[in-house]
């Protein structure tokens, strides 16, 4: 349809395809919500009252609003394919999402991105990227892959990549690394997303010179406060294991609404399944006081403004349109979902056509050499350890000290402190590379969990109470191709195979979701007390993220950016 032909279409020259008749229209460009029918003709609307038209729905007075829209997530988070996580997000209302392949870029460079890109065709959900833009994240682990300027230059026009994604590397930015320079050049017109968790201050300045608009690793409210000043949009991310609404709502008002919107960043098959997806986060927001329109504005069009996504984000004359049809404000029953004009889904259930995910053509992403590795047994050298100390719900950690137990000369797990062996083992060129240190917060009695989630590199990173028990779990975790395993006595007692890049499953989400709980409930067994396990594992590693986390290389300061011994003395 041109635009004369929209214009004749407008002023009701003849029928349009659809009609949604009475209809109260959560209008998130005026602010308001009026009565309102919605005239669509092709992929677009064209009025907002009665039209002729072929086909009529009557609303009977329900609510439209816009397709909801994630502005940062990593799809591979979720652990399915990009069809099967399509599946379910978009009854729940999710229209669009903008992903940062950055999980399956650190396996398998390139190749990885052109799987995702490959695999998010021909569905009824809007699937846009940002392209990775630290791969590895850091030096300070081994990643799978290295992607530089020039491997990003072949993406910079393609009309589903809209920008370079979270610049976590925020020390290389503030340095003026020519390497990370260079990137931000490849991208210059498009959006620049951040990731500096508690950057403030000139180094802040620094950051927003550079281009960056974005961040969504606050989690105090002056942090966030001191972000907005600046002129950075900031993401609310509340996902499985890093929870940020309750911190940072109260920041909103009236005069910057328009600069935050809401974001799932990391979400597990489980959350999407008993809680949904951005409808969740918009239904949550509503019931700690934020106003409707608000909070549906920063689920929809706050996020299209800020990725100059044309013709998304409104139920306007001349958007696409990619709507939901709402039972009411505050539960959030969605009705009717359409996606261009089309109805995808109805009542919680899908109706449109979806393909079976594609086949992966990936390589096998487990090569350990396990000779290399031998065990995982630390010489006392010393009489205090330092200890990665969890935090319930955050991806962050704390930097504590503790004494550390010595039998036969080796420093070892005391469980009754729950104080743990934590390990991590690269896992993609078979260098044998390994580190090993002490952690709490897991609490577990007998046992080991491992797992092939490990951002960002994505190595094997395992928990357990002894050698033997963690060497057996991370052994499992290679056996399956990747995925999740948990130990006792050196059995297995359950396992979540993730055979794409190790990241991800094949299998549909209900078969995704029985083997996570599985895991997570024999994780229970072992005396793990973290509401989720895996979720929380896969963060003990992410070296970006303050205070102290593991890699293949080493135990790491993420404060002072260094490498730290073991022992603290």
């Amino acid at each position: 349809m041109d635009t004369a032909q929209r214009i004749g279409m407008a002023l009701g020259t003849r029928p349009v395809d659809l009609l949604l008749k009475n209809g109260r229209l959560v209008n998130v460009f005026s602010g308001e919500i009026h009565e309102a029918s919605v005239a669509i003709h092709g992929d677009r609307i064209v009025g907002l009252e009665d039209y002729d038209a072929v086909e009529t729905v009557d609303l009977e007075g329900r609510y439209i609003t816009p397709g909801f829209i994630d502005g940062h997530l990593h799809i591979e988070s979720t652990m399915l394919s990009i069809p099967e996580f399509a599946r379910h997000v978009v009854p729940r209302g999710t229209t669009t999402v903008i992903g940062d392949p950055h999980e399956i870029a650190n396996v398998h460079g390139v190749e990885g991105i052109r799987f995702m890109l490959d695999s998010s065709e021909g569905l009824p959900l809007r699937v846009f990227l940002m392209f990775p833009s630290c791969v590895p994240a850091t030096p300070f682990e081994t990643s799978g892959a290295h992607l530089t300027a020039k491997d990003m230059e072949p993406f910079k026009d393609h009309e589903r990549v809209l920008g370079l994604a979270e610049m976590m590397n925020f020390p290389g930015v503030l340095a003026a690394d020519p390497e990370i320079l260079a990137k931000i050049e490849v991208f210059r017109d498009k959006v620049l997303d951040g990731h500096a968790p508690g950057l403030v201050g000139k180094g802040l300045f620094a950051y927003v010179n550079a281009g960056i608009g974005s961040d969504h690793e606050c989690t105090q409210l002056e942090e966030a406060r001191a972000k907005l000043r600046a002129g950075m949009r900031i993401m609310i991310r509340e996902g499985s294991a890093a929870k940020n609404l309750d911190a940072l709502l109260p920041v909103i008002n009236a005069q910057n609404s328009r600069n935050c919107f809401l974001v799932t960043d990391d979400l597990d098959p489980r959350d999407i399944l008993e809680k949904g997806h951005l409808n969740n986060l918009v239904r949550t927001a509503i019931r700690k006081g934020l106003d409707p329109v608000t909070a549906i504005q920063m689920a929809s069009l706050n996020t299209a403004t800020y990725f100059k996504l044309k013709g998304l984000g409104a139920v306007l004359p001349g958007y696409l349109a990619d709507l939901l049809i709402l039972e009411d404000l505050k539960e959030l029953a969605i009705a009717r979902v359409y996606q261009g004009g089309r109805l995808v889904a109805r009542d919680g259930s899908l109706v449109a056509p979806i393909r079976p995910a594609a086949r992966t053509t990936l390589p096998g992403s487990m090569n350990v050499d396990w000779d290399k590795v031998g065990d995982l047994s630390i010489e006392a050298t010393g009489t205090t350890v330092r200890v990665i100390e969890v935090v319930p719900g955050q991806i962050v950690t704390k930097h504590a000290q503790d004494l550390a137990v010595v039998v036969n000369g080796k420093a070892v797990a005391d469980p009754d402190r729950d104080l743990l062996k934590m390990a991590v083992i690269e896992r993609h060129h078979g260098s044998g590379n390994f580190s090993v240190g002490f952690i709490r917060g897991f609490g577990l009695k007998h046992g080991a969990i491992a797992s092939t989630v490990g951002h960002d590199s994505h190595n094997i990173i395992v928990v357990g109470v002894n050698d033997r028990e963690m060497l057996a779990a991370a052994r499992e975790t290679a056996r399956m191709g990747g995925g999740f395993a948990v130990v006792r006595d050196g059995q297995l007692l359950a396992a979540l195979p993730l055979p794409i890049a190790g990241l991800m499953s094949d299998r549909p989400v209900e078969e995704v979701d029985r083997s996570l709980e599985g895991v997570v409930r024999a994780a229970r067994e072992l005396g793990c007390r973290l509401e989720a396990p895996f979720a929380t594992l896969s963060f003990m590693a992410l070296t970006p993220i303050p205070e102290l986390k593991l890699t293949d290389q080493g135990l790491f300061d993420s404060v002072n950016f260094r490498f730290v011994p073991l022992f603290a003395d």
